[in-house]
């Protein structure tokens, strides 16, 4: 029984993230079969910075870097990353999407982005946009 609303809040957000989870890993195989919903997120950040040392991804995901880089390896086994060396330090190295990491990632997005359309096709606009600036307000506060 829910008996306030940050009660509310929680059981909410528990089911949007079983459900979250869910249509990651739906996700990573269409990406590829053999691909991990952790790694996918991985994939995700890169297209969002461009690229990005493998310290920096265990940051801001806070895992460990013997995790990271178990997630890297299977990248680049599957051609979706690349690893060049850091213009700034010889000793790092910067890992960038590749040409076919970075096409199956922009259709994977394409097709989640079209899925959430759809399911919010009779929401108006503004509601929309309300529920975004408070899950960017939730997002920032933890």
């Amino acid at each position: 029984m829910v008996s306030g609303p940050a009660e509310a809040l929680e059981r909410e957000l528990a089911v949007l993230l079983r459900r979250s989870r869910a249509i990651n890993r739906e996700t990573a195989r269409n990406v590829h079969p053999d691909l991990e919903p952790e790694a996918y997120s991985l994939l995700v950040r890169l297209d969002d910075v461009g690229e990005s040392r493998p310290s920096d991804l265990a940051t801001f995901f806070g895992i460990g870097k013997p995790t990271l880089s178990r997630q890297v390896q299977l990248l680049e086994r599957l051609g979706l990353v690349s690893r060049e060396a850091d213009p700034t330090d010889g000793r790092a190295v910067r890992l960038t999407l590749s040409p076919d990491g970075l096409e199956k990632v922009h259709a994977a997005r394409a097709a989640r982005r079209q899925r959430l359309h759809t399911r919010l096709e009779g929401w108006p606009e503004e509601d929309m946009t309300a529920l975004a600036d408070l899950l960017h307000r939730l997002n920032s506060a933890i």
